[in-house]
């Protein structure tokens, strides 16, 4: 039987026994994890693009991260991608112009896959799930989770890019809770009266079309909860926990003075919870105190939970899968919305890589 023949449960998975002590302390984590967080939370869909070159086997790679919101904004993201390798990278006049070829479909047209210079981009769609307790609460880093060895909380420090150099390969091996989890995750599709009727059948339909599933690397985010309330998204998606945690530490102690009007957003830069204005006094000291003092024990240790002014604040485990069918990762469906329309992002550039700044956007230099 074939690959294209197999059925859902039929697909091969190649199952690698753990033996190296870190491998084999990642997947205790991993057990002891599953054992805690018995159910999922889906959150919805999130978009980025993946290439196959032309000797790529079945695997892909990611060049857009897997983070947007909706189709057209990953579409963008190619579209300035593929200006920019135009500008600074095509060697000769043939290949810039046809990568400015790509550019001006994507300008125009809501292109989800396109073949430039003998690589195949794919607008990709994944699904955005995390593990739950029995309470509802989100699942946190886990021991074993990548962190830095010295932890730097400087607000401008560059984190590493989601997906950077990420390789989607369908045939790589998986430890045995790996394998376990992508086998269970086969079936997953939306179901409730909450869901559109065009939604439901269009994921059912993807069961069937994509019949398997790919897992990405965890992802971290601040998620937070008032009172009795759902826990909500309070940020992108980053790299490694200590990244979302050092955005939670300066939401904490810049942002949320500013939003809830405690410091005014005229005041110098350096002026925050930890270095509040001169002469604050009353309700907004021990306000801004309350918000330092939360943000002094994130930094303690691996914190992954604090609490502020009638807020919980966690650092919460993101997961994303990727359907996956005969002919590689699931694209966008038809019942996936998008936000904008498709629209000319750059300065007219020619084929000799000169941008022309003095032309309306769109128009076409070589005229």
């Amino acid at each position: 039987m074939s690959e294209q023949d197999a059925g859902p449960g039929e697909w091969p998975v190649v199952v690698r026994v753990p033996v190296e002590p870190v491998e084999a302390a990642m997947e205790a984590d991993a057990r002891d994890a599953a054992a805690r967080h018995s159910g999922l939370a889906v959150r919805g869909p999130l978009f980025g693009v993946a290439a196959q070159d032309r000797d790529g086997g079945r695997r892909w790679r990611v060049v857009v991260e897997v983070t947007h919101g909706c189709p057209q904004q990953a579409r963008d993201a190619l579209n300035s991608l593929l200006w920019f390798q135009a500008k600074d990278e095509a060697q000769n006049r043939e290949e810039r112009r046809a990568l400015l070829a790509a550019v001006a479909r994507l300008e125009k047209e809501p292109v989800d896959e396109l073949t430039v210079l003998g690589t195949r981009y794919r607008v990709v769609r994944a699904e955005e799930y995390a593990a739950v307790d029995e309470h509802g609460a989100i699942e946190t880093p886990r021991p074993t989770d990548p962190e830095p060895l010295t932890p730097d909380w400087n607000p401008g420090s560059r984190s590493p890019r989601v997906d950077d150099g990420l390789v989607l390969d369908p045939d790589a091996p998986l430890s045995p809770l790996q394998a376990a989890e992508r086998v269970a995750l086969r079936p997953l599709a939306y179901s409730g009266a909450r869901f559109p009727d065009a939604v439901l059948a269009d994921s059912a339909r993807a069961v069937e079309s994509h019949p398997d599933v790919l897992l990405m690397p965890a992802g971290f985010l601040i998620v937070e909860r008032s009172g009795d309330g759902p826990w909500l998204p309070g940020s992108s998606l980053h790299t490694t926990a200590h990244g979302a945690r050092r955005t939670l530490d300066f939401a904490l102690i810049w942002m949320e003075p500013r939003t809830r009007g405690l410091i005014s957003y005229d005041a110098d830069r350096t002026v925050d919870a930890r270095r509040p204005p001169v002469g604050t006094t009353g309700k907004a000291a021990a306000e801004l105190k309350e918000y330092a003092e939360a943000a002094d024990r994130l930094r303690t240790g691996r914190c992954d939970q604090v609490e502020a002014r009638g807020t919980v604040y966690r650092i919460g485990r993101s997961r994303r899968l990727l359907r996956w069918g005969p002919d590689g990762p699931e694209g966008p469906r038809p019942s996936d919305v998008a936000s904008q329309a498709p629209a000319v992002l750059h300065p007219p550039l020619d084929e000799d890589g000169t941008v022309h700044f003095d032309q309306p956007a769109g128009d076409d230099p070589t005229s």
